[in-house]
C-alpha cells in the first residue's frame, strides 16, 4: 500500500489484477477512484475510468508489481 498527503490528509493506492482483464492493472485511490491501466510500460498514461468495479472479483497485489507502467513515478511526484 503506498500513502502519500493529500491536503494533509492520508490516502492508500491499492493496486489489483483481475481475470477478467489480464493485460491490465487495477488501482484504486480515494482520490481518483478506480483506474484500468495497461500492464505495460508507461501504461498508467493510458489510465481510464473503470467504473463499477467488484473488490470481491479483484485480487490485491504488492503495488511493485506495476514498476514500469509509471504508477509509482506518479505517486512519488504527488508525495513531494
Amino acid at each position: 500500500m503506498a500513502y502519500f498527503s493529500n491536503q494533509g490528509m492520508a490516502s492508500a493506492i491499492l493496486l489489483y489484477r483481475s481475470s477478467a482483464h489480464p493485460q491490465h492493472w487495477i488501482a484504486w485511490s480515494d482520490r481518483s477512484g478506480w483506474l484500468l491501466f495497461p500492464a505495460k510500460f508507461n501504461g498508467w498514461q493510458e489510465r481510464q475510468p473503470y467504473p463499477g468495479a467488484n473488490p470481491a472479483k479483484l485480487q490485491q497485489v504488492p503495488l511493485w508489481l506495476s514498476f514500469n507502467t509509471g504508477l509509482l513515478e506518479a505517486i512519488m511526484m504527488r508525495a513531494a
